[in-house]
Formats: structure tokens, sequence, C-alpha cells
């Protein structure tokens, strides 16, 4: 008989490692893991790592007849800054990926006779607002409101959570005998910053590299102008989101994809409270044009209302928190300083 089980894609990256940790502690299920990488030395005695590509049929099958498979949290993507790169490659990790994970998701949706429950993270890089004249105006975007991406990893995910729209509720619409669907759940994250794991290719990380580098003592130039603001989240209130959105009634959900955020900052106010924390950190401006014009294309905040008011979120970090409690204390011991 197969076991029942959680599948975590993409889990070297840098949400993957503290979900394992709260799903480990909370679940009696089995945890298996997906990624190119080895995990971390040592790993965790509740998980079952597979090394490998989400984009290895072959591999997918085996997995499914091993486990059955009754939530997925897929995690793996190409990020921002390296997709723009790679564009065709992008394409084909974090929209391919994604449509093969979703057909496996409906596939043992209707073996099981039970909506298996797929948990998605988007990203603010699916907005993409004309000018900082309508950023300024508008200042805190709904969910539905300026979805025109100018990256390709903004483009990717934005199609991904419609296929995954699709597949929770018009798959197979025309068949003789309506399928049992899957359960699709998206959270659109705003940048986030990690105490744990170093900053990997988004371009929302000239947060987290001022602080990382202030830690090093090390001088950073900062690939944004001062002025730039966009909403930010500490990753355990990331973590936070995903779980409290796959627990969720789906009685309750009125939507497939909800905002969620915590605070939202200038780079200069970033700059500040490292300093605060670093006093002799060397912080400087060097707007790069065409990673600055994506940053700019992102909205100054996002309206999470939906995700208040339909599964109770709320973040547990604001900026001082994340910054005092979180961030700091735990960069220092990172790297002795």
């Amino acid at each position: 008989m197969r076991k029942r089980a959680i599948l975590i894609t993409g889990v070297v990256g840098e949400i993957g490692q503290a979900l394992i940790e709260a799903l480990a502690g909370q679940n009696d299920r089995q945890l298996v893991t997906l990624d190119l990488k080895p995990l971390p030395a040592g790993g965790h005695p509740k998980v079952i790592h597979v090394v490998g590509d989400i984009m290895d049929d072959v591999l997918l099958s085996r997995l499914i007849t091993e486990y059955e498979i009754g939530t997925i949290y897929h995690l793996a993507a190409l990020l921002s800054t390296r997709s723009e790169f790679t564009p065709e490659l992008a394409h084909r990790v974090n929209v391919d990926g994604t449509l093969g994970l979703l057909r496996l998701a409906a596939e043992q949706s209707q073996w099981q006779g039970q909506s298996v429950r797929f948990i998605f993270p988007s990203s603010i890089a699916a907005y993409g607002l004309p000018s900082l004249a309508t950023k300024a105006r508008d200042n805190r975007v709904a969910e539905w409101e300026w979805n025109n991406p100018t990256t390709m990893y903004g483009c990717n995910k934005l199609y991904c959570e419609l296929l995954g729209s699709y597949y929770s509720h018009n798959y197979k619409q025309l068949a003789a005998e309506q399928p049992v669907m899957l359960d699709f759940r998206a959270v659109r994250f705003p940048g986030l910053i990690s105490a744990f794991t170093v900053p990997s290719g988004g371009t929302s990380d000239y947060g987290p590299e001022m602080l990382h580098a202030a830690a090093q003592g090390k001088a950073y130039e900062c690939f944004v102008r001062p002025d730039t603001r966009i909403p930010f989240m500490a990753m355990p209130d990331a973590v936070t989101a995903l779980l409290e959105l796959a627990a969720a009634p789906a009685a309750k959900l009125t939507r497939s994809v909800y905002n969620v955020t915590s605070f939202s900052l200038s780079a200069a106010e970033i700059r500040d409270l490292v300093l605060r924390a670093f006093p002799e950190a060397e912080i400087t401006y060097s707007p790069h044009s065409k990673r600055q014009a994506i940053v700019d294309s992102w909205p100054a905040d996002l309206n999470d209302s939906a995700a208040r008011r339909d599964w109770g979120w709320a973040p547990a970090y604001d900026a001082e928190r994340a910054f005092g409690e979180y961030l700091v204390p735990n960069i220092r011991r990172r790297y002795g300083a």
C-alpha cells in the first residue's frame, strides 16, 4: 500500500528548509522532497530526499507509484534575474515543470477520489506598472490590477497562476463525466528576506544583500536608487503564509491567488536599518538601469485584504521586529559579526 505523503519541490532554496522544519514538526505524513541538489549536510530524519529534475516524467511517475501524494508545495523555479539571462530555460523550468506537476496532481485527484492540494508561491513580479507616476498613484495594488509583467519570471508566474486555476475549475470541462479537480492555491509574495540562506538571484535581493555584506564587513553597491520602494517579508512569515493557506477550509476561499505582505521599505530605509546594526557598513548606490526598471514596475505595496478576510492572514514581523529580532541577530551569528 502506498504511503500518504507531502511532496515539496525546490526544497534546497530559500523557503524549502524552513518549510521542512515546520511541516516535520506538525505533520505525521511522510515528507518527500525533490531538488537538483542534495539536502544540506545532515538532512532531516523525517524527509525522503530525491535528487532529480521536475522535468523528469519517469522520476515523477516513480514517485506516484511509491507514494499517495495529498499535498504538493511547488517551490522549484528559476528566479527573476537569472531568468532574464536564459528566458527559454526559465520557461521550461517555471512553466513546463509546473504544468507537469499540475497534470500529475490532477490525475492523482481523480485516482484518489479527492482533491490534491497544490500550493504555489507566486511573486510580485506578476505585476507590471507602466510608470513611476502610476506606481505613486496606485500605491497598494490588488491581485487583479496591473497584471502586465515585464520579465520572463513574472510572465511565468502569472501564467502558472492561470494554469492552476484552470486545473482547479475547468480541466476536462467538456468530458462526459466531471473529474475530481485538484485544489490549487497560490500566494503572491513580496520580496523575501532570510537570515539563514544567502540571496540567490532575485531582483529584490538588494535588501538581504545589504545585510549579508554588512555582517561580513564587505562594501556593498546597491543596484537600485535610494528612493526605490517595494514590499518585503521576513522568511518565517512566508512559511506561515504557505502553511496557513494550505490549511484553510476550501469553503472559505474566494480566490485561487492571494497577495500577502508585511512591510514596505525604500532602499534608503533598509540602508538605515542595516547601519543601525552595523554602523561601520559601507553601502553606496550604483543603480543598474535594467534591474532598476524591473523594480520600478513592481508596486510599492500589496493589498492583502482578501487573505486577511478569507483565511486570517496577519504577519508576525513588521520591519522593526524583522530586523531587530530575526534578521540581525541570526546574521550576526552566521558570520560571527
